[in-house]
């Protein structure tokens, strides 16, 4: 068998043990197995509700977001790759030297969004008391879909097929396209970025950094999102984490962020287009936005724990 199929029954073959109903319920049934060993631990319960809650939403949030497709089927998919085109780099660009041996490992992390949110929920559950984990995510799957709403687009790989990687020069458009909306702003990097806002020490903080890098790389492989999505995924965690700790002044500032960036995108792309260096400037000041807050929120952590306390001479 050449090596090109051998790769691609492989891909099938991991897509269909990754797919995310599957991971759930197997975390599931799991987390249930956990909970029961140990029936003294409140917060365990805690977990399995936010599993069983997970898995449920998920299911109605497929419903929904079919309808919305549906409901919305002109898409932006054309006008976010010129985007990127203006941004001066593209998702292809950075996709087409992954597709060899790199494209599993990163299928896998792509996939890994339930199991890192399960290791997050216990990491954080006696470390962090000012946030909540599980609010975060709450909020970010009450407003993704409404997100996907006002700016419906799909991924390189549904709106250009098999030439994704080679997508021809397109005009900025709308596109008619029969597909969930799924891509701006990208819940992936902003759940990652979630990650790293809640890691609890410097290990954690690397594991974290490390997690989001690589599903840039893993979302951009495999064809879900454009790079501009990215930059607005940013924000979307920023806000997700400032509802976690409970900054609700500050996640609405991060949600306008990327309301703005949908409304901008939507209404005045083509003034953006034209205008390259203002699309990067914009592009540059909302991930310097991001890493603020996230220094800023781990100077806050670093001041809540405490000192250790000083030996008797």
């Amino acid at each position: 068998m050449p090596a090109d199929d051998r790769l691609e029954k492989d891909m099938r073959l991991l897509a269909l043990v990754l797919k995310p109903a599957i991971i759930a319920t197997v975390a599931l049934f799991l987390s249930v197995l956990w909970m029961l060993k140990d029936q003294k631990d409140k917060t365990r319960p805690l977990l399995v509700f936010a599993l069983a809650l997970n898995l449920f939403f998920g299911f109605l949030l497929t419903i929904f977001m079919g309808r919305e497709g549906g409901l919305l089927p002109w898409k932006y998919d054309r006008v976010l790759f010129a985007m990127d085109g203006a941004l001066g780099v593209s998702a292809a660009a950075i996709a087409r030297p992954l597709q060899g041996f790199c494209r599993i490992p990163l299928a896998v992390i792509y996939q890994l969004m339930v199991p890192m949110m399960i290791c997050w929920f216990l990491v954080t559950r006696y470390r962090n008391t000012r946030g909540s984990v599980v609010l975060a995510y709450i909020a970010e799957l009450v407003a993704g879909p409404l997100m996907y709403a006002i700016l419906p687009a799909c991924g390189p790989i549904y709106a250009f097929g098999a030439q994704w990687l080679h997508p021809q020069q397109v005009q900025a458009g709308l596109m008619r396209l029969a597909a969930m909306p799924n891509a701006f702003p990208s819940l992936h990097i902003g759940t990652a970025f979630v990650f790293v806002l809640f890691a609890p020490g410097r290990a954690w903080r690397a594991l974290a950094l490390a997690f989001l890098a690589c599903t840039g790389l893993a979302t951009l492989s495999t064809g879900e999102h454009y790079v501009i999505d990215l930059v607005a995924g940013l924000a979307f965690g920023s806000f997700a984490a400032c509802v976690g700790y409970r900054k609700f002044r500050s996640a609405l500032l991060y949600l306008g962020v990327v309301l703005a960036w949908s409304l901008a995108v939507r209404f005045a792309y083509p003034f953006l287009i034209a205008h390259a260096g203002l699309l990067r400037l914009c592009a540059a000041l909302t991930v310097a936005l991001a890493a603020m807050a996230g220094l800023k929120q781990w100077r806050a952590a670093a001041m809540d724990t405490p000192e250790p306390a000083a030996v008797a001479g």
